[in-house]
């Protein structure tokens, strides 16, 4: 896939799916480049059901964080708390920011 704006430690608004997750924020967990994928806490949750590998290990249906495309969420400013596109700035010094195209913030 194409190169991404996401990094990890990002908080990001969901913007398409069903009702129990669009719109709702929450901070991003893992970036995979290579699928065009992030995984979100606390959003998109799935059931999997779970063999105890080892004594000790749990079993079971657990609820786990599932994997949602990049260009189906987008980063929240932290200075002016909207949903934004990013920009980026690059300076004379070779240093590279990215910047809110709302606000003009560096995020």
């Amino acid at each position: 896939m194409s190169k991404m704006n996401i990094k990890t430690g990002d908080t990001v608004v969901i913007l398409t799916g069903d009702d129990k997750n669009r719109g709702k924020t929450g901070k991003v967990l893992e970036v995979s480049p290579k699928e065009g994928k992030v995984i979100v806490e606390g959003l998109n949750m799935v059931k999997k059901h779970v063999k105890p590998r080892k004594a000790g290990d749990p079993s079971g249906i657990i609820e786990a964080e599932s994997a949602i495309y990049a260009c189906k969420v987008q980063v929240v400013c932290p200075k002016c708390k909207k949903p934004t596109r990013i920009a980026h700035k690059v300076y004379e010094d070779g240093r590279k920011d990215r910047i809110c195209k709302k606000c003009g913030e560096t995020i």
